[in-house]
């Protein structure tokens, strides 16, 4: 922050040691509003996730400095704020009382303000904290600016231990025509209403996902148009960096098949008692990466990355796990995960995805990776090729598990089966370290018994 004439210039705060700069998707707040410290003036989009940016003070927006979809280098002013001790000097010069409006201190001490203009209105953070625990703002009394709740005010509320309303989505069907009504209303042609909904399988998907900014440009001829879609910055990071993936490192490829009939057994036996004591879904996919981050351990090559005339081995193993949503695609990273056992992975798991989904990830939830996995079985995928997250030096996934007739001992027997696919970067990595260490991960998925232990 820098001192101005008019007030304080707010920059964009250095967010992560690799990030350079960001993009305004969201003004959240406009000039004229009061702004209080911590309150939620825009979005920002970074090359790996959409964050809050909240007020560094409090005062008076004045003006904004840059417009949304325009990128901000770290460092670089955005909006100027007026602090109120400016805001008191404008007002004195100008003869006229602060803000705008009437505000005064009565003769017990309490601040007013004509027509209660400030108690209806509500900064993003309040307004997202009610709605998490479910609270009518209108029973919670406001102790800022004109009687405006707080945050504080919101969190003092629910320590009270009030609150806890139950909160009603809108169903499918009304958010179906509420956008079919304002398509119609910007004059914009869609062919048939888009359809909301909700995703059975897969534990990437399991609520509504946001529907994509679509327009239909034109009317369709003989029954056919062309859609046109936003490219927004996250879309525009992932299309970069994957470009940037399969232009710098020569991909390789390979694919084991792994014999999981006992894992299946384990987990049938286990899930029930793990979700009342843990209260989530134990997965497959935890047993996936106890079996791939023991296997590192025995091939630490494999946790690599190219840096021109040397190669670094990475000590930490730091799990990213690819999770997709239906407009982007995100790696959270499970750090140490060498030192968790399967209960611990699999409640990490669980917390990454439930923070992807809603959208709450942090840049220090994505920085670090070492090796990725993803889980592309969970859409029913039994093959797949996937990109190497940039610059790790490979990527597995997990394909589906299905049941087939397999020849054990010159008898055929029905076991449940499953693929892993394997991207290696071919400068570091070969198809002989490779092979060993996807045979190391298969023996060590084939060797889950009934007696092997969650903790």
């Amino acid at each position: 922050m820098s001192e101005t004439l008019g007030g304080t210039e707010v920059t964009v705060p250095h967010l992560a040691e690799s990030l350079v700069s960001a993009t305004v998707a969201k003004w959240l707040k406009q000039p004229g509003d009061y702004v209080e410290q911590y309150d939620v003036l825009c979005e920002l989009i970074t090359d790996k996730v959409t964050v809050d940016m909240p007020s560094p003070i409090e005062g008076k927006l004045v003006r904004l400095l840059v417009e949304e979809g325009t990128t901000a280098a770290v460092g670089e002013a955005i909006c100027i704020i007026a602090e109120p001790q400016h805001a008191q000097a404008e007002s004195a010069i100008a003869g006229a009382p602060v803000g705008g409006a009437a505000a005064s201190a009565s003769a017990d001490g309490t601040q007013r303000q004509e027509g209660g203009e400030m108690q209806g209105r509500y900064s993003p953070a309040v307004l997202k904290l009610a709605a998490d625990y479910g609270i009518t703002l209108a029973n919670v009394k406001g102790s800022g600016l004109g009687g405006r709740i707080t945050r504080k005010d919101v969190e003092n509320y629910i320590a009270a231990g009030a609150g806890k309303d139950k909160v009603v989505s809108r169903p499918v069907d009304e958010v179906n025509r509420a956008v079919s009504a304002a398509a119609a209303e910007q004059g914009v042609f869609v062919s048939s209403p888009p359809k909301v909904s909700v995703r059975s399988t897969g534990i990437h998907l399991s609520q509504n996902p946001p529907l994509p900014n679509i327009e239909v440009v034109g009317q369709p001829l003989e029954g056919r148009g062309e859609y046109l879609m936003d490219v927004t910055p996250m879309r525009n990071a992932i299309a970069r960096n994957m470009r940037q993936s399969k232009t710098e490192i020569p991909h390789g490829w390979m694919m084991i098949e792994v014999d999981v009939t006992n894992l299946v057994l384990l987990r049938s036996k286990l899930k029930g008692e793990f979700m009342k004591q843990e209260g989530i879904n134990l997965t497959y996919l935890a047993f996936l990466l106890k079996a791939v981050v023991n296997a590192i351990k025995d091939y630490p090559i494999m946790n690599s990355v190219w840096a021109v005339d040397k190669i670094i081995v990475k000590r930490d193993i730091n799990i990213s796990l690819a999770v997709g949503t239906e407009d982007s695609l995100v790696t959270p990273v499970i750090k140490n995960a060498d030192q968790k056992n399967i209960a611990g992975l699999a409640l990490e798991i669980d917390k990454y995805s439930r923070k992807a989904r809603a959208g709450k990830l942090t840049l220090d939830d994505l920085q670090g990776g070492t090796f990725t996995v993803n889980n592309t079985g969970s859409f029913g995928s039994i093959l797949s090729y996937p990109i190497i997250n940039y610059p790790q030096a490979a990527i597995l996934t997990f394909e589906s598990i299905v049941k087939k007739p397999v020849v054990i001992q010159d008898m055929i027997a029905v076991r449940s089966m499953v693929n892993l696919c394997l991207s290696l970067d071919h400068r570091i990595l070969d198809g002989v370290i490779c092979g060993r260490f996807m045979q190391r991960v298969k023996e060590n998925l084939e060797s889950y018994n009934q007696d092997t232990k969650l903790y």
